[in-house]
């Protein structure tokens, strides 16, 4: 199919083949464009063409960019003169070209977008312009007589960008009196002028010292990614092992917040000196705590609280994430990582610690911060994951860092400076979670990810990845999630229901507890080393703390009686009886207010008077009463009675309880949050935007007769009105133009079938209020 331009082409290609693009081109569907001619406008501006070219692996890439050496944005050019300059066939990236409207035209006439040149920058393939003196020339000969020190120059600019900065650019020298590089070549004609400041390789020039093609020829072939096989359950049972590590971490860092929620930073966020504890505590490394907190943050196991000076809290979700099993656990920690818009792996260490050298001298932000919302964060994440599903089951990448090259062939524009450190960050984040173990992605993770589409999978137009079967294309989130759990359930090790108590009081678990077990071992022992095997051990103050739990020391015998498969240790006996002994004899208690006389009459009357009881009112010595009431109301209640109480400070000065004015709390400023990528339209949205193009083709394309305009600003439609009047007894086509309510004006080409209450009601059941319409015209034919 001929066209001479995107407009053209647009109107001749299939409506489905339209559906697609604006399926794949997400920005050019909204809004919905009025006719081909805004579509093409559109799909032509230099950001859309920057977005669409994120989507290009090298190849197609490179594909589009020998159309720019070919000047196809500014004339046709055959695809038999683009596969000479690339060297081999382009036929499937120019067919993915032009189903991203980036190239269109038939294959004697490829055409593409003058934005495309200013998307990809001045130089494609980092070749410079072609210097029309050298057309013709053996370039090879002229470069065989060069020097050394001339040969080097020219190969630092033939690998890209052809342009370079030298004072020899600012003046013309003869081959004969010229003593520098610069010059020699400049005299040559093998480097051009740009400016006074300025040279330029020739185009021909870079080919040739590249072999005599534009493009390396390692470069258009996606690399090859060495793979080591390992049995689906090996996999599995690994990541249940680093799955139940870092679900011990969490469970500790919930446990150490519940008793001492750490502050919120004025910024947002949480402190260094936060994330200094965690590591402390857990024996983690700077990243592996912020991870930590990420994933409590984003599975919504703390939150903000909301007063004056707020601090991270637990939600009620996390008392469910602690009491689920251990598959459960796995389950909302990995759905939550999954769809988690941030990336903690910018959180990181001021130091330079854990490994990591600080990448700037600008200070890194802060965990939980806003600074680390990233709404892409989602979409790169399951492309890592996509990546690796695509081997077969068990089969692991031997590097990482093999898997960075290969989705940087991938998808070479995408993710700017970020993009090789996401996905070294996935992979990391991805086996904490027990998600990817040995380099392959687990039963369960496949699972989750089997409904991914779009940008979470990369799919052949030949539908090579076709997932895992049409019966689970049709399964829920929900679905999936359960189908997910229960394959983690399968690799995780069965809950063991005994320990082994040793004579130096060490007690050891032999696998993971059963979640009530462990609870009654956390109480009473400290965690001494974590593993596949958990040590704990006995101290006194641990012992003191499960006393002060409520626990007696009768139940604590009980407990190692009963669930230890060896001996009691006859030492671990008296070290609970010796610390029962004294535990209690000295009691400390709490109250919100005190009252002291030294009548011990009037405490006596004021508690045998209802107020007593009213107020909570308890006595502790014969001048001293309490109460679990606040002072102010104690007092109230009192003066209620006839009472004449004073407050008094802690220094025995009366103060003044009397509430200052009320005043508003000092609300946070609303933090603006960046909008997830919109979602692909549906086919029905996107059948709809079609329609609508259409028809605007065919108003656009429709010769107009004789017409009315509404004159502006009046409201005045008598004059519409009474030509759609006799349109519809006449049965004949007319125009319309209209406007939305969002003030995007449209043409329309409508036969008339009544017009009535202010509407417009068309053959084909359209409908058009009449204040919308700002002309109308008959259709000639």
């Amino acid at each position: 199919m001929s066209a001479t331009s995107l407009a053209d082409w647009l109107r001749s290609i299939s409506d489905g083949r339209l559906a697609r693009l604006l399926s794949v081109r997400r920005d050019l569907a909204t809004p919905p464009p009025a006719d081909s001619a805004v579509l093409a406008g559109r799909a032509t501006t230099p950001g859309s063409v920057a977005r669409a070219c994120e989507e290009l692996d090298t190849f197609t890439l490179a594909t589009l960019e020998a159309l720019l050496l070919l000047d196809a944005d500014t004339g046709p050019v055959p695809h038999s003169e683009l596969d000479t300059l690339v060297g081999r066939s382009t036929a499937v990236a120019t067919a993915r070209l032009r189903d991203l409207a980036l190239v269109w035209g038939d294959d004697d006439t490829l055409r593409t977008s003058p934005a495309a040149r200013e998307a990809l920058g001045p130089y494609p393939a980092g070749l410079g312009r072609e210097a029309p003196a050298l057309r013709g020339v053996d370039v090879r000969q002229l470069l065989d007589e060069l020097t050394e020190p001339e040969r080097r120059l020219l190969a630092t600019l033939a690998n890209g960008p052809p342009v370079g900065t030298s004072r020899d650019a600012a003046s013309e020298v003869p081959l004969e009196r010229a003593e520098r590089p610069v010059q020699q070549l400049l005299a040559r004609g093998l480097l051009l002028r740009a400016d006074a400041q300025t040279v330029e390789l020739p185009r021909q020039i870079g080919i040739a010292l590249r072999g005599g093609s534009p493009f390396p020829e390692s470069t258009l072939d996606e690399p090859a990614v060495r793979t080591h096989p390992h049995s689906a359950a090996t996999v599995d049972e690994t990541a249940a092992g680093e799955f139940g590590e870092l679900a011990r971490q969490l469970e500790t860092l919930l446990r150490s917040w519940e008793r001492t929620p750490p502050p919120v930073l004025k910024a947002g966020g949480l402190g260094v000196r936060e994330i200094r504890r965690i590591c402390r505590e857990l024996d983690v490394d700077h990243d592996r705590a912020v991870l930590l907190a990420e994933l409590a943050y984003g599975a919504g196991l703390v939150a903000e609280s909301t007063a004056t000076e707020p601090e991270w809290m637990l939600t009620t979700l996390a008392d469910s994430w602690l009491g689920s099993p251990p598959s459960y656990r796995w389950a909302m920690l990995a759905t939550a990582w999954l769809d988690l818009p941030r990336l903690p792996c910018l959180a990181r260490d001021p130091a330079g610690g854990g490994g990591r050298k600080a990448e700037s001298k600008d200070k890194p932000p802060a965990p939980l911060s806003e600074q680390l919302h990233r709404p892409r964060a989602v979409t790169d994440r399951r492309r890592v994951l996509a990546a690796l599903a695509e081997l077969d089951e068990g089969t692991g990448i031997a590097d990482g860092e093999e898997l960075v090259a290969l989705l940087a062939w991938r998808n070479p524009r995408r993710g700017g400076a970020l993009r090789d450190e996401t996905v070294r960050a996935t992979l990391a984040e991805a086996t904490a979670l027990g998600m990817v173990a040995l380099g392959a992605v687990t039963t369960a993770s496949r699972i989750l990810l089997a409904g991914d589409g779009g940008d979470a999978a990369r799919q052949s137009s030949s539908g090579d990845a076709a997932g895992h079967g049409d019966d689970e294309t049709d399964e829920t989130p929900d679905e999936r999630r359960r189908r997910a759990t229960a394959a983690m359930a399968e690799a995780l090790p069965a809950p063991v229901d005994h320990v082994l108590v040793q004579a130096d009081l060490t007690v050891v678990a032999p696998g993971p507890l059963e979640p009530g077990l462990a609870a009654e071992i956390d109480a009473v022992a400290d965690v001494e080393s974590a593993g596949h095997a958990t040590v704990y051990r006995v101290t006194e103050r641990s012992v003191r703390r499960a006393l002060d739990s409520g626990r007696t020391a009768e139940e604590l015998h009980e407990l190692f009686a009963n669930r230890s498969s060896t001996p009691v240790p006859q030492g671990l006996s008296y070290l609970i009886d010796d610390v029962a002994r004294r535990h209690g004899r000295l009691r400390g208690g709490a109250c919100a207010s005190f009252l002291r006389c030294d009548d011990e009459v009037t405490l006596t009357e004021i508690l045998a008077s209802p107020a007593g009881h009213e107020l909570q009112l308890q006595k502790i010595a014969p001048t001293v009463l309490v109460s679990q009431l606040p002072l102010a109301d104690v007092l109230d209640g009192l003066r209620e009675r006839g009472f004449a109480p004073a407050a008094e400070a802690p220094d025995g000065r009366l103060v003044d309880l009397r509430a200052a004015d009320d005043r508003a709390p000092r609300r946070a400023p609303a933090r603006a949050r960046s909008r997830p990528n919109a979602s692909s339209p549906s086919s029905d949205r996107a059948t709809e935007v079609v329609a609508r193009i259409r028809a605007g083709d065919r108003a656009a394309g429709s010769r107009r007769g004789a017409g009315v305009r509404n004159p502006a600003g009046t409201g005045d439609t008598s004059a519409t009105l009474e030509l759609l009047a006799r349109a519809s007894k006449q049965r004949r086509e007319v125009w319309i133009g209209l406007v939305d309510s969002h003030g995007t004006a449209s043409q329309r080409v409508v036969t008339p079938k009544r017009v009535a209450g202010g509407v417009l009601e068309g053959e084909g059941d359209e409908r058009y209020p009449l204040h919308r319409i700002t002309s109308a015209a008959f259709v000639e034919s």
